[in-house]
């Protein structure tokens, strides 16, 4: 089963990327694709930066260092990968990457801020777009620390 991991950073996306990995751990045979997607830039860097290769270098840089914990992650646990940075809409761009790629399911994070149901609108957007199933793994909540002895 070759699975879509889009990675942006967060929290949320490396526990999904443990979640497919404990897939892989419990005798699932997986392949797995990385990918960060940029969104475009905004008219302030387009202005700033005078030069589009500039702009996609700095972002094609920017996506790779987003990888790379993930990249550990799967080195770690003795899994090979295929990584992709691109620009463009995430949601829309997940799900054109897993076609591409020929994956069989997408597995993500999602962060939920600010929305009511946890989701948050990039894997909201994913999960109606998508013909490929969708797994959303939250991340756990922190651990509250102890109460302090008074």
């Amino acid at each position: 089963m070759k699975i879509l991991l889009p990675v942006d950073g967060s929290t949320a996306a490396l526990v999904a990327v443990r979640h497919a990995l404990t897939l892989a751990e419990q005798g699932l045979d997986c392949d797995f694709v990385l990918v960060n997607v940029q969104e475009p830039p905004s008219l302030y860097e387009v202005v700033v930066a005078h030069d589009a290769d500039v702009i996609q270098q700095v972002r094609g840089a920017a996506g790779a260092d987003l990888l790379r914990d993930a990249e550990a992650m799967l080195e770690a646990a003795g899994h090979a990968w295929e990584a992709e940075v691109v620009g463009g809409q995430p949601a829309a761009m997940i799900v054109e990457l897993a076609e591409n790629y020929g994956c069989d399911a997408i597995v993500m994070g999602a962060c939920g801020i600010g929305d009511g149901d946890g989701l948050g609108s990039v894997a909201r957007a994913v999960i109606e777009l998508s013909p490929l199933p969708v797994t959303v793994v939250r991340a756990q909540p922190a651990e509250e620390p102890p109460p302090a002895d008074e």
